[in-house]
């Protein structure tokens, strides 16, 4: 262990500590004890506090026996003549920085409420965003448990040129990794570098500009320390587990740009303690023995396009990355990218032309393997800010490929058009959505690299089960109409099919345990009639997936014996749950939220709750981030019951399920629903609609309040007795 390291972080952690403690008497001083702190709509306090120390920092006055632990950790300072090794007490110290620097923050956000924009993106006017709140995490987290995240990059500093930023943010992002950016280097800092080149920062391109100084790289801290908590099941205070978890599941390093002060050496111990290597440009000394980390803890003097390879060497991350034949940057980070307004060369659908996108099967003679068609007009035959129809035919042939292997590929389009840099893509099906940037048609990009694109990973991803492919991509009005009208025959046959089973007639069901790398207790079962929470799979797609990839995580369920036909229970269903749980979960019910509902983890897209005031049930949805009827958000909600938990009172479920017929009918069924937020509403509405006038409760849409009503039971509770709400004469849910 160097002494210069030491002495140095050492240093700068009592500076930081220092920092804080003045933070904190101000703060005392100006509001005093009671005062509430903490950061936006999370409920992990102050998380890296909460996760290691187990300490729920609420209150102004809830700081002062973290400040304390904070003094019982700085080590004495380095002496000359020393016999001691120095990494413990560093570590200490490293530690010690990350518990201040959260105090700090806090405080930041007392003092200055705005000083952070608290969403996902930078405004005209400010791009820092501060902590990510739980919506965020949970939302980001599903990235983590499939891998198309597998970590993050938090950068210190600032790149010596702009290009060389760019560079080095694009090489991060093509090897999927988010990149956290805080503190300066001669004035600059490398998430400004970025948006002076024009590039987009936010969450959705994973180039997260948490804060201007040194202690925002806390919130990578706190990202870190949240993601053993909420899908790791790991309990606040455990901190041997929550570090471990890091080190194993979060490929994490930290790349300090420009010159390391005593601030820099004192969090780059903090990232250390959580395996974390430390990869510097500059020189540095080193520390190369491995222990704490996988291999090295910190390398220095890297030059800058070495610097992404070496990071990921030192990490042990394994990057595949195939090769994609498109002129721009390709992979997931690119995803969330926007295209807006003078950024638009050429739109097609949403709603401003016809768009469709369709898999279909044929026969092997009648399928050319790569074969890619553009028939109408080509991207270089129209001008800037152009509006096109589309239509993306997809065309396969295969010895093993079967219909219900269509959908499964179909739904990749979305996702695969998006990865490549300056492309947008929104919606599925009929209704999607496309946009090409001015920059990726300057860089070459066409609409027959669209084709390519889908050539290429499809083959990659699903080669097994088809063997030939060919694209057609149409942007003629007549033809584009055409292959919509056959899209939307095969899109009604693939829904009636799934409409028209039941879990009575269905004696097979599906697992998915796709998150329990995050939770691990969380065992989702899948029937036609129960799909999944996340939103993302249903019995079909399960069944697919299944014959695709035999040993994945949807595996076929023979639900057995019938326990109780009402709630929803399975002889054959609890013993897979039991094995796949690890023993932690020895049954649950698929339709009451009352009595032992299904397991729930951080992935849902919406929380139902049990009213007991008003006699039913509410849900919520992620994206809604106010106060819900129950006294929680939904990331209190989540952060309750979303480690992989039966919780009865509550249970986590999918947008499509909560229009199902078998959705909670165990405790009464839709007719139980008395609240939602106004957007879920919406976006419901016609299943929502539909479903009602098959229970013969047309006007049932209408009798659920939301938001405009209030959010409180008792709020609500007279509108529902006004509209004569069904729940209300129900017997009790409690009973």
């Amino acid at each position: 262990m160097s002494k210069i390291i030491a002495s140095a972080a050492i240093r700068g952690a009592y500076k930081i500590v220092d920092q804080a403690e003045k933070k904190w008497q101000e703060a005392m001083d100006r509001w005093g004890a009671n005062e509430p702190v903490g950061f936006p709509n999370t409920a992990y306090y102050l998380p890296v506090i909460y996760g290691i120390l187990g300490i729920p920092v609420e209150k102004l006055g809830d700081m002062e026996p973290v400040l304390k632990r904070c003094q019982s950790l700085l080590p004495p300072p380095v002496r000359e003549n020393c016999p001691l090794p120095y990494l413990a007490p560093a570590l200490d110290a490293g530690m010690a920085t990350f518990f201040a620097e959260e105090i700090i923050e806090a405080i930041r956000y007392l003092e200055q409420p705005d000083f952070y924009t608290k969403q996902e993106d930078p405004t005209d006017n400010n791009i820092w965003l501060g902590a990510a709140d739980d919506v965020i995490l949970r939302k980001r987290g599903i990235e983590f448990v499939d891998g198309t995240a597998p970590g993050f990059a938090a950068i210190l500093g600032a790149a010596p040129t702009n290009e060389i930023a760019v560079n080095i943010a694009l090489e991060l992002q093509k090897v999927n990794q988010y990149i956290f950016m805080c503190a300066e280097h001669n004035g600059k800092r490398f998430s400004e570098q970025l948006v002076e080149a024009g590039v987009q920062i936010g969450w959705p391109t994973r180039l997260v500009s948490f804060g201007p100084d040194i202690s925002a790289a806390v919130f990578a801290a706190g990202f870190a320390t949240r993601a053993a908590l909420t899908f790791g099941g790991i309990e606040p205070g455990d901190f041997r587990k929550v570090l471990i978890y890091n080190k194993d599941r979060i490929f994490a390093f930290a790349l300090p740009l420009g010159y390391v002060t005593d601030e820099w050496y004192a969090n780059a111990l903090g990232c250390v303690n959580y395996g974390f290597p430390v990869i510097a440009d500059t020189p540095i000394p080193e520390i190369l023995p491995t222990g704490i980390c996988t291999y090295e803890h910190v390398v220095s003097n890297v030059p800058h396009d070495k610097i992404v390879s070496k990071a990921i060497e030192v990490r042990g991350l394994k990057v595949t990355v195939a090769e994609v034949p498109v002129p721009v940057a390709f992979g997931p980070a690119f995803e969330g990218e926007r295209v807006r307004g003078e950024d638009i060369y050429l739109e097609c659908g949403g709603g401003r032309t016809p768009m469709v996108e369709w898999v279909t099967s044929k026969r092997m003679d009648e399928v050319e393997d790569g074969k890619i068609e553009v028939i109408g007009p080509e991207i270089t035959d129209v001008e800037a800010g152009s509006r096109l129809p589309l239509a993306i035919a997809v065309e396969v042939a295969g010895r093993e490929m079967q219909e219900d292997y269509e959908p499964i590929l179909e739904r990749q389009i979305h996702h695969l058009i998006n990865y490549a840099q300056g492309a947008m893509h929104i919606g599925q099906r009929d209704i999607a959505w496309l946009r090409v940037a001015k920059s990726a048609v300057e860089k070459g990009f066409r609409l027959y690299h669209i084709g390519a694109l889908l050539h290429a990973k499809l083959h990659q991803d699903f080669g097994r089960i088809f063997d030939k492919m060919q694209v057609k991509i149409y942007t003629e009005e007549d033809k584009v109409k055409e292959i919509v009208a056959k899209a939307r025959a095969v899109y009604g046959a693939r829904d009636t099919r799934i409409e028209g089973m039941t879990d009575e007639t269905t004696d097979t069901y599906y697992s998915c345990t796709l998150c329990q790398s995050f939770a691990p207790s969380h065992v989702c079962t899948i029937s036609p009639e129960r799909t999944g929470l996340c939103g993302s799979y249903n019995w079909m797609d399960c069944k697919a997936a299944y014959e695709i990839n035999p040993t994945g995580p949807n595996q076929p369920v023979e639900k057995g014996e019938t326990i109780d036909a009402k709630l929803g229970q399975w002889k054959g269903v609890n013993e897979f749950v039991f094995k796949a749980s690890r023993q932690k979960i020895d049954h649950y019910n698929f339709y009451s939220i009352v009595n032992d509902p299904m397991t729930t983890c951080g992935c849902c897209e919406c929380i139902a709750a049990v009213l007991p005031l008003c006699n039913g049930v509410m849900t919520v949805n992620r994206e809604y981030m106010e106060m819900t009827p129950c006294g929680m958000k939904f990331t209190t909600l989540a952060g309750t019951i979303g480690g992989g938990l039966s919780t009865p009172g509550f249970v986590g479920h999918g947008k499509y399920n909560t229009c199902q017929r078998k959705f909670l009918i165990g405790d009464g069924g839709l007719l139980r629903m008395v609240w939602m937020p106004k957007m879920l509403k919406e976006e419901i509405a016609e299943r929502l609609k539909a479903r009602a006038e098959e229970m013969g409760v047309p006007n049932l849409p209408g009798m659920i309040a939301d938001e405009t009503i209030g959010s409180t039971e008792e709020e609500i509770l007279p509108f529902l007795q006004e509209k004569g709400h069904p729940a209300l004469t129900m017997e009790p849910i409690l009973g």
